[in-house]
């Protein structure tokens, strides 16, 4: 027994030991955290260039190492607590048998001696003295009998507090795998994105900046067009038959999805804002056999699909492994005929919009809106002007 309580003291001062050690390590490590989480918020109050926005990468791209290498420790630590605790356990669990033992076999003996009465007890002692001694040894037993039950119950009582918190342990070393998945996730996207903008800029200021004035005008008229329509977040709004599918960007279901992650387009980048050319390519896409495709998936999509790192889609992406690309080309009921297109429209001063133009039936385009609601199979004509598309895209897939 004394065995056992000198290994749960190991364990305990081994634990210590070790806490001490990772808690400088953890220190440093929440230093470096904090002074890249300040660079990253210095850099981003800069003026916007190719190299300020390749150092706010590089410094993401660093900070997000470090928070892997910071939930490597945690997990790391907690599975070694797990270990020590199940250690302890499994001590504590033959110790806890060993009293149970003791418990089972002197309980049998008690019970007889107090069987005897005081009485009886008299008659059998040959003096007084020894009556007394004979009483006092039964309540020695009995004190004894006493504290080894409350050691036993004490044991118990040990045994289950450290498995509740090696389970515990065990729910939050789950959290922390989840949290690791999506840091690696997140570090990929970063370092694809970084890549990304090298490679569409071919590491250019001037085409840097022009790629982004483009960029951000035409969000800033999708979100414009948004606006100026009003309305919130809708319910269910899929509607889908023998034509494919149909899809609203302002559909609960993804509506505040952020496209590209992004921030920067005079408010969120959701798809309820600035989502109608993702959302029209969706439903192409489903037209087209690709059911799996939903907005959400080309929002969340690789970096490379969007220009210089903004939430505006590129004429060629790929989702879920399937190249999607657009061609342009020119409004017409032979354009239409055999193939959806996306057109462009311009809303007056109220920005720019995108739908799907599916075909055309007795003299008028028919249409699917992502932003009206419910807005499947209507007439172009009830709702814009021809005049007022401005580009008009072929898919190909």
């Amino acid at each position: 027994m004394k065995r056992a309580v000198a290994a749960v003291l190991l364990v305990v001062c081994s634990l210590f030991v070790r806490s001490v050690i990772r808690a400088q390590n953890v220190d440093d490590l929440n230093r470096q955290i904090e002074q890249y989480q300040q660079k990253i918020s210095d850099l981003q109050g800069q003026a916007e260039t190719l190299s300020s926005e390749i150092q706010l990468l590089d410094s993401r791209i660093t900070l997000t190492t470090l928070k892997i290498t910071a939930t490597r420790n945690q997990i790391a630590k907690l599975t070694g607590e797990i270990s020590d605790l199940s250690t302890q356990i499994d001590t504590l669990e033959n110790l806890k048998t060993e009293r149970l033992k003791l418990v089972l076999h002197r309980v049998p003996e008690t019970y007889k001696r107090m069987v005897a009465p005081d009485f009886g007890l008299l008659l059998l002692s040959p003096d007084f003295t020894r009556f007394m001694l004979g009483v006092k040894y039964l309540s020695s037993v009995q004190a004894e009998d006493t504290k080894l039950y409350e050691q036993f119950q004490l044991t118990q009582n040990d045994y289950t507090a450290m498995k509740d918190l090696r389970e515990e342990k065990k729910s939050q070393q789950v959290a922390l795998n989840e949290e690791l998945v999506a840091e690696t996730t997140q570090l990929d996207r970063q370092k694809k994105e970084k890549q990304s903008l090298l490679t569409q800029t071919k590491n250019d200021e001037a085409t840097y900046q022009s790629l982004l004035a483009q960029a951000r005008a035409q969000l800033a008229s999708f979100a414009s067009f948004a606006a100026s329509q009003g309305g919130g977040i809708l319910g269910a709004q899929t509607h889908c038959d023998g034509w494919g599918c149909y899809y609203n960007q302002r559909d609960g279901q993804w509506a505040n999805t952020l496209i590209n992650g992004r921030n920067d387009c005079n408010g969120p980048c959701s798809l309820a804002r600035v989502g109608c050319l993702i959302t029209s390519v969706a439903m192409v896409a489903s037209h087209m056999g690709h059911t799996d495709i939903l907005p959400s998936d080309i929002a969340v999509s690789d970096p490379n699909n969007f220009s210089v790192g903004t939430a505006m889609l590129r004429y060629t992406i790929s989702v879920k492994g399937v190249t999607i690309t657009r061609i342009g080309t020119s409004l017409s009921p032979d354009t239409v005929k055999d193939q959806p297109v996306i057109a462009g429209i311009r809303y007056g001063p109220f920005g720019t919009h995108f739908v799907v133009i599916k075909s055309y039936t007795d003299g008028r385009y028919i249409m699917d809106d992502p932003y009206q609601e419910n807005g499947y199979d209507k007439v172009f004509t009830d709702s814009y002007s021809l005049g007022s598309v401005f580009e008009v895209d072929q898919v190909s897939i």
